[in-house]
């Protein structure tokens, strides 16, 4: 056993699972980290590209997707302790199509059927996702808001946002709310509406500010919005499942959406060494060597739940999901042990292109994995759910 406290022939338990998603062509590769009281250790299966059969590196590149979520919270809590953003004002100043908002007397209601807001839309209401927008769980085309998000090109889903920031807010503008501002927890939206926030905030392009405020004190170079020229040979082929079952390219390296900077920055691609020492951070309650982030209190804040039981009842994610799972800013938190790896405390979220990340303060364990395979649905995570049932059953003291 080493300093980690990790069992050396349970963790290789770990690679020999993820070898066999790539044995079984489930996964073209996979890039797996587990660290513990700062040791870590790293695996690699399979290939980045398939076709040039590329192998995974520790230092391949992956579009993280939803994982980018617990990044812009950070980022929003900085802005909150320099005292330039508030959890509960509003955000119409910097805003201001989300000002006056009405709200669908019930989610199946036709779009002109909406009564008043009973107050503006504010930080903590974008950080939980609880805005009044998002993903609703039902198939597409049940209710008259899915619709008109979908025409308007502004519904969650893996492909990029086609709408510059301005374009963006002014469609979002253009709707009602499915629910009145806090009062229910709709996915995703929140957070594209917050990366437009922070840029307005930060009066700079969201990507200066996030290396500015955390790439570069945390010594993310590899992480960002798009890849440069001299890295694409690093970023990994994006794929998805036909209707066989096989792996077929959904975003390629060269010439696909991360070679050149996005309309929409919302989605960032990295590393597992770079959102490992973004999770460590936390971890570290906001400090990084000499650095401090964030001071200790706004992470334990951002960590908590914040969704209450009625809002857990009447607003579905995935399967089960609240069973054990609340949110808090940017990322899940684990709310009871239901499985091996489900400590409470633990927070941490998914990406829709098969990439997690969760740090564990009673263990003092972070769980990284990346894949590049698009998840079919919100349950889709049996790599992922393998993967943390295997790093805890390695502790061994």
């Amino acid at each position: 056993m080493s300093a980690s406290g990790l069992s050396k022939v349970r963790l290789s338990r770990v690679s020999d699972a993820m070898r066999g998603y790539v044995e079984r062509g489930e996964v073209a590769g996979v890039v797996s980290l587990v660290c513990r009281h700062g040791e870590a250790h790293i695996g690699t299966a399979g290939v980045r590209d398939l076709d040039s059969r590329k192998l995974m590196r520790g230092d391949t590149i992956f579009r993280v997707m939803s994982m980018t979520k617990g990044v812009l919270a950070a980022a929003a809590m900085v802005l909150v302790e320099e005292g330039r953003l508030k959890l509960d004002a509003p955000v119409d100043p910097w805003l201001p199509e989300l000002a006056n908002r009405k709200v669908l007397r019930s989610r199946d209601s036709d779009l002109d059927d909406v009564v008043p807001a009973k107050r503006s839309i504010t930080l903590r209401d974008l950080l939980t996702m609880r805005m009044g927008l998002g993903a609703i769980m039902a198939p597409p085309d049940t209710f008259p808001i899915q619709r008109a998000m979908a025409k308007a090109e502004i519904a969650p889903g893996p492909d990029p946002v086609p709408w510059a920031p301005d374009e963006y807010m002014r469609h979002i503008g253009s709707l009602p709310l499915v629910h009145q501002p806090g009062e229910g927890w709709l996915y995703h939206t929140g957070f594209d509406v917050l990366s437009v926030l922070l840029a307005r905030v930060a009066d700079e392009p969201l990507e200066e500010f996030l290396t500015e405020r955390i790439f570069s004190p945390l010594a993310m170079k590899d992480t960002a919005f798009s890849v440069s020229a001299g890295k694409l040979d690093r970023l990994s082929t994006a794929y998805v499942r036909d209707a066989k079952g096989a792996l077929a390219v959904y975003d390629a390296a060269r010439g696909g959406h991360y070679g050149s900077a996005p309309v929409f920055p919302s989605e960032l691609a990295s590393t597992a060494d770079d959102f490992l020492t973004f999770a460590l951070m936390l971890l570290n309650q906001g400090r990084h060597g000499r650095k401090r982030i964030l001071a200790r209190p706004t992470v334990e804040l951002m960590t908590m739940d914040h969704i209450t039981q009625a809002q857990k009842d009447a607003f579905p994610f995935s399967p089960g999901f609240w069973d054990a799972n609340g949110w808090g800013f940017g990322m899940s938190v684990i709310t009871r042990r239901n499985t091996i790896a489900a400590t409470p405390g633990r927070y941490g979220w998914i990406g829709g292109l098969g990439t997690a990340w969760f740090a564990d303060p009673r263990e003092d364990m972070v769980c990284l994995l990346l894949t590049q395979r698009m998840m079919n649905a919100p349950d889709d995570t049996a790599i992922i759910d393998d993967f943390l049932t295997l790093a805890y059953q390695a502790i061994d003291d």
